[in-house]
């Protein structure tokens, strides 16, 4: 079976980021309790437990194990496939267990690697079951069909995007707001060393955001992956289809943001008449571009973001929001949101380097839509 490339690969690689962060939160207070650390192995049953921790061990690493296994049969491994994604699996979940063991906030437990490494096989097993009923070739026919051969990197991309958008930005679709943070972190960090005179200092305030500015964020914040798409997408209607579907899932992910943040009912508050506009030319500008060369898309979302970063980063977000941000980092939804505030914060930067290459490189197929 010939090799090819796969977007499932990079996927994986994007799980594990997401294990490893989640299974040692907060990554602080480590010091050697007095235990081997796979002394969970032989240890007791837990005698408390829920239906959240069950589900939640038992899905958590079932893309994991899907993703692996799919890797393995779309790249000429499909005898051992499912063998090798579940042992992976299962190894990394039980080098997370040992290393919690250096956790006081944490606990390591066999249930634990046994739900992971249960769901890990399923999801492995998921794959090699698409597989044989032939719901991967037919995959295959529609990626052929609607993308380049080398679109594996914007297909990731564009998959992180409505993750990145569920923790709440200070504007709509405005995400890479770091400045502010960066700035009190590396100055923090620095503090009590001569390190820190060598920051530069900003001589001015960060302004608010006036609304002509936010429309352009807000525009320009769903124009990027709209055009990233493009930029891997072969046919003008194909397009427009994306166009459609990429506008319903931000606002989806958006108001599934707002709904966590501030309760069900102010799903939709942060529809004002700033992000409407901005959404309305977002839509024009995409429809106007559906005809431009692939490199061409990219060369304009390379403009997009570099604008978009720069106005974001010279404003400041505002008392109201800052307080938002703290509820969720501290509040219940940290393990999950943790991630996606660093998905939000980097997701921008990466595309930034994706559409440089893009632009830079040579594209797989004619340089027509």
């Amino acid at each position: 079976m010939a090799t090819q490339k796969t977007s499932a690969w990079p996927l994986a690689l994007s799980m594990v980021a997401l294990i490893v962060y989640a299974s040692l939160y907060p990554f602080s207070d480590w010091r050697n309790q007095g235990l081997e650390a796979w002394a969970f192995l032989w240890a007791p049953l837990p005698r408390y437990w829920t239906g959240f921790d069950v589900v939640s061990n038992l899905l958590g690493y079932a893309p994991l194990g899907f993703f692996l296994c799919l890797s393995g049969l779309r790249t000429g491994r499909a005898r051992h496939a499912l063998l090798w994604a579940s042992v992976a699996c299962a190894l990394l979940s039980f080098c997370m267990e040992s290393l919690q063991s250096f956790l006081p906030v944490r606990v390591a437990s066999n249930l634990d690697l046994l739900l992971n490494a249960s769901g890990a096989w399923l999801g492995a097993a998921s794959a090699l079951l698409l597989e044989r009923m032939g719901a991967l070739a037919r995959w295959s026919r529609f990626r052929a069909h609607w993308f380049v051969r080398d679109a594996r990197g914007a297909l990731v991309l564009l998959s992180l995007w409505p993750f990145a958008l569920l923790f709440p930005p200070a504007v709509p679709f405005g995400l890479g707001q770091v400045l502010e943070r960066l700035e009190a972190a590396v100055g923090g960090a620095l503090q009590g060393t001569p390190f820190l005179d060598w920051l530069p200092l900003r001589t001015v305030e960060l302004e608010p955001l006036v609304p002509m500015a936010e429309v352009l964020c807000v525009a320009l914040g769903v124009l990027v992956p709209c055009l990233m798409g493009y930029s891997v997408i072969r046919l003008a209607w194909q397009r427009a289809l994306f166009l459609i579907a990429l506008i319903a899932i931000g606002m989806g992910a958006t108001g599934l943001s707002a709904a966590l943040s501030y309760g069900p009912a102010h799903a939709w508050g942060w529809l004002s008449t700033p992000v409407e506009v901005g959404m309305v030319l977002a839509t024009g500008l995409a429809l106007a571009s559906v005809l431009l060369p692939r490199r061409g898309c990219a060369a304009l979302a390379l403009l997009a973001l570099a604008v978009a970063l720069s106005v974001l980063n010279q404003a400041p977000t505002s008392a109201y929001f800052a307080q938002t941000l703290q509820t969720w980092e501290q509040g219940r939804f940290i393990r999950f949101h943790g991630l996606a505030q660093w998905l939000g914060w980097i997701w921008p930067y990466v595309a930034l380097l994706y559409v440089l290459r893009r632009v830079s490189g040579r594209e797989a197929t004619g340089a027509g839509p």
